[in-house]
């Protein structure tokens, strides 16, 4: 049977969705070019701000089109490779392509592959010319639908040809010059980048010098983090590998806000950086290295701005929980694939509750690395997890891995997380030998809590935000293949909540980020998934835990349903159901009541207390912050939330994510996000998501905001026809009902004023919050 499984498993993930490629059939007409224009163009002034406003937008994330990366002057200068960064039938672990860290010269990116997109051959005009030519040239009808033929997301198969190709390439695809299948370059834009390409497209990298504020901040993080003694240096070491992703900031410091990022470097502090470049954060490094803080550069892409605060408050945390407790260190450990696979062995020095709570304070922070994360292409990740839940997390004076130094010594070795071996022949058995790990962990964990709490777990085991910290209540969404989180409980009660505990959190942040090699193969891809379902799985069991025993068994057959049937007895643990409750219930709807306990419990600390668009229930759902004129639309919008797509057929044509543009007489506008939350029988698989899919059951989050990266379409109105448009939408019944509202009020790719509106969306996002904003990625904009 072992043997059996194994085989299966290694089946399995060699069978990964590959893209498919489509060819347009036929060309609109042929338009006029203008002619580029003979004034001085600047890279900075002029260019950049083109590449930003109408490249980036495609051009940004691990995931871009031959990853051609627009989002520095280094990115463009790189230049393009024919092979993609993601690529789940990976066999061989592909040399890493990450900008700022695996060569600094455009010679070493030509060395690893990367072809240019500037240089002209032979008297020729560059790519980059060739293709915003080939975009101008040929135009579509305002607002229509794009031509069926023309691949868009992730089924399309970029074709990433060379000046060489580029001739065969626009005779087979004529409507798909750049950028892409979209309202494209105005004609100043045009004559901009084409003269500015005449002039030899000369480009100018971006130097950053830090303000004398900015650079005394930085002097007394570098100082901090590179102390010699091995107390610091164990701290600085855990801080890196959880910082590295973070977009640091200083909120203390007056002015324009600038980002920076923490890395290792071969240089000491007061000299350039040398950034190191191992493949993971956790990896050593050949000789002496230094941790220090540089500014990032270039356009800010939402998708990768994970924001953290880095300033006077911060450090005095972190001396607060790292250095006023009194801890030594044995021996500096090392940084193998054993102390790579275990965090909690390699930091077991550390105080426990010092690591966890420096977690929970910044909780939105590390559930966004995760979540959402710097994968731009993830479903294999992201079928794991529903579309809609709600996550809290244990109390640290709660937390047994915390408080009890025995049942701690007896958890950490069963805390080891797969991943670190990627040999295809072994992945059956590695990944068995790892889900008894965490089997045996979990029979441990819940016999140590029966033992501690026989009268069961309690609300007041539950994390309170410390009566301030409002990181303490997450909602995530699932918009199918990427995902997002925000701050506070948001919708109605949703069908399953993550309770994480310290070995929880950290496990699920280092296997999914630390440990998380994009450019790995099928086997290092499919051991993070497999284990990513365990991860969620406990977190589902912590939770039933506060149900009462006798219901568990019945919510969690709910949760998997069908085919989830089948992972029990084999790779989850049982359910407990002897140890009572410490809740009492008043109803026979436990899940329910629970869902609803916590909204009033934690109500001072939860971001989102006053969800009035999808809790409300009564007339009164006026948001008090917002001015008279949003209260209508408010009302008016909240009736296409949460409402059953078997009620509501117009779910059905909607994408996961739907931007509302509501603007009125006066020019003001606010924004809403329009959240498709698809309903599953079970996310136990990483294939086979349409035989699990219930889309009858899907419903709508209305979100008075901006939630994900990736908004799949837009729709732009009048304040004073919001009424029409919510009786409309709740009066279609067929796929051409829905066409009829597009044309009204949508925003497709061919609309005269797509970037404009697209453009407006992140301004007024930026107004609202100014730390957040960034520039959306439309990679996945569908053709509605």
């Amino acid at each position: 049977m072992r043997q059996l499984l194994r085989l299966s498993l290694t089946a399995l993930c060699l069978l990964l969705v590959l893209g498919c490629s489509e060819h347009p059939s036929q060309a609109s007409e042929r338009q006029a070019l203008p002619a580029p224009t003979s004034d001085t163009v600047s890279f900075s002034d002029d260019v950049q701000p083109i590449l930003a406003g109408k490249c980036l937008a495609c051009h940004g994330c691990f995931d871009a089109p031959c990853q051609l990366k627009l989002e520095t002057a280094e990115g463009l200068v790189r230049g393009a490779h024919p092979s993609p960064v993601y690529d789940g039938g990976r066999l061989e672990t592909a040399a890493t392509t990450r900008l700022g860290f695996d060569a600094s010269s455009e010679a070493q990116w030509r060395e690893l592959g990367f072809y240019s997109v500037l240089a002209k051959n032979g008297g020729e005009q560059s790519l980059f010319e060739r293709m915003i030519r080939l975009g101008k040239q040929y135009d579509f009808a305002p607002n229509s639908k794009l031509p069926e033929d023309i691949a868009l997301g992730l089924a399309r198969s970029n074709q990433c040809v060379s000046n060489d190709e580029f001739a065969d390439y626009a005779e087979d695809h004529p409507l798909e010059g750049m950028p892409l299948a979209v309202t494209g370059l105005t004609d100043d834009e045009y004559a901009t980048l084409t003269g500015w390409l005449r002039q030899g497209a000369p480009v100018t990298l971006e130097q950053v010098t830090p303000g004398p504020a900015e650079q005394a901040l930085i002097q007394r993080w570098e100082s901090l983090l590179n102390q010699r003694d091995d107390r610091h240096r164990l701290v600085a070491r855990w801080l890196y590998e959880h910082l590295y992703l973070a977009h640091l900031y200083f909120p203390e410091l007056e002015g324009d806000t600038r980002f920076f990022q923490l890395v290792r470097s071969h240089t000491a502090p007061g000299e350039p950086i040398d950034p190191v470049a191992t493949r993971r954060p956790n990896d050593g490094v050949e000789g002496p290295f230094y941790y220090r803080l540089r500014p990032v550069t270039g356009s800010i892409l939402h998708k990768r701005h994970i924001t953290l605060p880095a300033g006077e408050a911060t450090l005095a945390r972190v001396h607060k929980l790292f250095f006023e407790p009194d801890w030594s260190v044995h021996r500096l450990p090392g940084y193998g694939a054993t102390e790579r696979a275990n965090p909690f062995l390699t930091f077991s020095a550390i105080p426990a509750r010092a690591r966890y709570q420096f977690m929970l304070d910044n909780a939105e922070y590390f559930v966004r690395t995760f979540i959402r994360g710097p994968v731009c292409r993830g479903q294999i990740a992201t079928d794991v997890i529903r579309d809609r839940f709600w996550a809290i997390f244990q109390d640290p004076d709660k937390d047994l891995y915390i408080t009890d130094a025995a049942y701690r010594r007896k958890a950490t070795p069963l805390l080891s997380l797969p991943g670190q071996d990627s040999a295809l022949l072994d992945l059956g058995d590695n990944w068995l030998g790892y889900q008894d790990m965490r089997n045996r962990y979990t029979a441990l964990r819940e016999a140590a809590y029966r033992e501690y709490q026989p009268d069961g777990a309690r609300l007041a085991d539950i994390w309170d935000g410390d009566g301030h910290n409002d990181n303490a209540l997450l909602t995530i969404f699932r918009h199918h293949t990427s995902a997002s989180v925000q701050r506070g409980l948001i919708g109605q009660v949703p069908l399953t909540t993550w309770w994480m505990d310290y070995p929880l959190f950290e496990r699920t942040y280092y296997e999914l980020v630390v440990n998380f090699d994009v450019f790995g193969n099928v086997a290092h891809q499919a051991q993070t998934r497999l284990y990513f379902d365990l991860i969620r799985n406990g977190a589902e069991h912590s939770f039933l835990r506060l149900l009462p025993a006798d219901a568990r068994q019945s919510v969690l057959d709910h949760w998997y349903q069908g085919s989830g049937q089948l992972k029990f007895g084999i790779s989850y643990h049982e359910v407990d159901t002897d140890t009572p409750s410490g809740v009492t219930f008043a109803t026979d709807a436990p899940r329910q009541e629970l869902g609803l306990r916590l909204l009033q419990r934690f109500v001072d600390i939860n971001a989102e207390h006053q969800d009035r668009l999808n809790r409300c229930a009564g007339r009164n759902c006026r948001r008090p912050d917002q001015p008279g004129w949003v209260h209508p639309v408010d009302r008016q919008l909240k009736t296409l939330a949460n409402v059953p797509a078997e009620r509501l057929a117009a779910i059905d044509g909607l994408p996961d994510v739907t931007f509302l543009r509501v603007h009125n007489d006066d020019g003001e506008r606010t924004v809403y996000s329009l959240i498709r939350d698809r309903a599953h029988s079970n996310v136990a698989f990483m294939m086979g998501e349409s035989l699990r899919y219930q889309p009858e059951q899907d419903r709508l989050t209305l979100y008075p905001g901006i939630i994900g990266s990736y908004p799949n379409f837009v729709f732009d109105l009048p304040a004073s026809q919001v009424a029409e448009f919510t009786r409309r939408m709740q009066a279609v019944a067929t796929p051409e009902d829905l066409t009829r509202v597009v044309d009204t009020w949508g925003v497709r790719r061919t609309h005269p004023r797509f970037w404009q509106i697209l453009h407006d969306i992140t301004a007024w996002h930026r107004g609202q919050r100014p730390l957040e904003a960034g520039i959306f990625d439309i990679n996945r904009y569908v053709n509605l």
